[in-house]
Parts: C-alpha cells; sequence; structure tokens
C-alpha cells in the first residue's frame, strides 16, 4: 500500500503571531512616515498657502479646507492597515497605528475648531445685516 503525504496545512495570517523582528521593521519606519507626513503637511501644506494668501480669506479657508481633506485620507489609511495588521497579529504595527490615528484625531480637531473660529462672524454681529 502506498503512502500519501499529509496534506500541507494552510496558513491563515491569524493562525500564528506575526514575528517580533518583522512587526517592528513595519512598525517604527511606517510610524515615523505617518508622522512626518502630518507634521510636514501642516506645516508647508497648509502653512505655505496660508502664507501665499496674503491674507486673502477664501483662499485661507480653501487651504484649511484641502488640509482636513489630506489628514482624513491619511486617517483613513492608516486605520485600515491598522485592521491589516490585526488581521496578521502584529502587535507594534498595530499600536504604531493607533498611535497615529490619534494623533491624527487631533490634528483634525484642532484644524477644524481653526477653520470655524476664523469663520465666526463678528461678535452682536446680526445674520442678515449687511456686513455680516
Amino acid at each position: 500500500m502506498m503512502n500519501t503525504p499529509p496534506a500541507p496545512e494552510r496558513r491563515r495570517p491569524w493562525s500564528h503571531r506575526t514575528r517580533l523582528g518583522v512587526d517592528l521593521a513595519l512598525a517604527i519606519p511606517l510610524f515615523l512616515l505617518e508622522t512626518a507626513w502630518l507634521v510636514l503637511d501642516w506645516m508647508f501644506g497648509l502653512g505655505m498657502e496660508v502664507w501665499a494668501a496674503q491674507g486673502d480669506q477664501d483662499r485661507i479657508y480653501a487651504a484649511g479646507v484641502a488640509h482636513l481633506g489630506r489628514v482624513w485620507v491619511l486617517l483613513i489609511a492608516v486605520l485600515i492597515v491598522a485592521v491589516l495588521a490585526g488581521i496578521f497579529r502584529a502587535r507594534w504595527t498595530v499600536i504604531a497605528h493607533l498611535l497615529v490615528a490619534v494623533l491624527a484625531g487631533g490634528v483634525l480637531g484642532v484644524a477644524q475648531q481653526q477653520l470655524d473660529s476664523s469663520h465666526a462672524p463678528p461678535p452682536g454681529c446680526i445674520r442678515y445685516s449687511a456686513n455680516c
């Protein structure tokens, strides 16, 4: 009688934890890259556009809205990568991406508050008057 070899075991991503070296090799550079992107976009993407507007409120508002959009895209991408890292059981990558997601949420909150406060009507302004 002939012995048949056992069927190869399928390796599912969630069946074994990702090795620590691979996990850290992904977590650290991605954390630094995403954090640097947030900082550089705040300084150069938004800051230089506001500087170039030279007081034109419509351009400043448009730059703020564009900045909010870019941060939302980064937040969604970070959360998707965190879910994928969770499926592959890469603990440190999940932690790093959740930290970046919290940072991006803070940036969104601050940027939204700045955008709202810059377009608030002056105190004592009647809503339908000509100067409001």
